[in-house]
């Protein structure tokens, strides 16, 4: 009887882990729309094979290295092991010899894991839209989800020293979406701006994306793929009390995903007279970035708070970008890097196992590593194949120098 409990709670767990992973994975087509539509109809289709290329890559690095690299036994709690591929999975005897510590399959955690590697790499594509090249950008993605990533990832969720001196970060506000925006601001800062962004005394021109339609669509299959992102977090589904985490988990990433749509629209209103789409679009991203490090422990009210203080930040952060004349034309940085700040010292808020030295050496070591190394790997791509479009290809458009084809083409056909 106990050894069928057993096996009935591993399949749910494993069942429930799962779906989580395939909801994170639908976020890939939420990140595509999001960047399709804030981008110029020249760039849609390169926009489009970057993330289906970013994807794929990921999931192969991830097998071929990456998910041993973040989740090996580490030579130290700073210096992670290096194995090659995923190998087999839980007989009944392992778990039931484990006395509950093994209740899931491991090709489920690998799964799971991958999908939150891509995430973090469809971060830096929208950043660098419009003006990057797309096999530089891919061979950065190797780099990426195979090492840089998976690195930093072993410092945290892999039992090394980060989590040693308790940085705290439930679902991936530091080690997801703060690594992705840093990456993205290393290549942004040796990329330059788009032609046209900014003026010779300080003006800012705003560049409209293609379809304000396919932006929204993309923020709302982000906000349900959250769900999975965050919900599946919790990592089991099989006892009471991990019922209703996962239940007050769902509940909580809503909330604060709704509070971070009212704090940008508020914020926009009062800043500028007008209620702004694009920022109410990052204003839901920002509220689910701000979230993400503990939405366990918030009530429902801190949690639209939490989201709500991320939707004014993210409006603050994209207007002082602009300022720094730094181009990031769907918002990234500011979305999952300046609001991923906010959420991983919002953990604060709610656990009381958290601690500001523990999250601020989080931050500092995410960001310092991850910079660098991004730096590093970018500078070595410019200067071995070139990172830019030539001025006229950026001319012409992504869609034709890149990709050879155009999105839209009956949209430029002539009679």
């Amino acid at each position: 009887m106990e050894q069928q409990v057993t096996e009935l709670a591993y399949a749910l767990d494993t069942f429930y882990f799962l779906v989580s992973g395939a909801l994170v994975m639908w976020m890939a087509a939420g990140f595509t729309m999001l960047e399709a539509g804030m981008v110029r109809t020249k760039s849609v289709a390169e926009i489009l094979t970057k993330n289906i290329a970013l994807y794929s890559i990921a999931s192969i690095m991830f097998m071929i290295v990456g998910y041993n690299i973040m989740y090996g036994e580490g030579v130290s709690s700073i210096i992670p092991s290096i194995g090659a591929f995923i190998t087999g999975d839980n007989s009944v005897e392992d778990v039931m010899a484990s006395g509950g510590d093994v209740y899931y399959s491991d090709r489920a955690d690998f799964f799971f894991q991958v999908v939150f590697v891509a995430t973090a790499m469809s971060i830096i594509s929208g950043a660098v839209a419009e003006r990057m090249k797309l096999w530089a950008f891919l061979a950065f993605a190797v780099v990426m989800t195979g090492f840089i990533y998976p690195i930093q990832g072993f410092w945290s969720w892999g039992g090394g020293f980060l989590d040693e001196l308790g940085y705290l970060d439930y679902a991936g506000s530091g080690i997801v979406h703060f690594t992705g925006a840093v990456a993205a601001l290393a290549g942004v800062i040796l990329l330059g701006a788009r032609k046209g962004k900014y003026g010779p005394n300080g003006e800012i021109n705003a560049i409209p994306g293609s379809a304000m339609p396919l932006a929204t669509l993309g923020v709302l299959i982000l906000w349900l793929g959250w769900f999975g992102f965050n919900g599946g977090s919790e990592l089991k589904v099989s006892d009471i009390d991990s019922a209703n985490n996962v239940a007050a988990v769902f509940a909580n990433t809503n909330l604060a995903a709704a509070g971070g749509v009212m704090g940008a629209l508020i914020t926009t209103r009062l800043l500028f007279g007008k209620a702004d789409l694009t920022m109410a679009l990052n204003g839901a991203i920002a509220g689910l970035v701000a979230i993400t490090a503990e939405p366990l422990m918030p009530s429902p009210l801190l949690a639209a708070i939490i989201g709500a203080i991320g939707g004014v930040i993210v409006v603050f952060s994209i207007v002082g970008l602009d300022k720094l004349r730094i181009d990031d034309p769907v918002g990234a940085i500011s979305a999952h890097g300046t609001v991923g700040i906010w959420g991983v010292m919002a953990v604060l808020l709610s656990n009381p196992d958290a601690t500001v030295f523990g999250q601020v050496a989080g931050l500092a070591v995410i960001f310092g590593f991850v910079f660098i190394a991004s730096l590093i790997v970018w500078g070595i791509l410019k200067l071995v194949m070139g990172i830019r479009l030539s001025e006229e290809d950026e001319y012409i458009g992504a869609d034709i120098s890149e990709c050879g084809l155009e999105s839209y083409p009956e949209f430029s056909k002539k009679s």
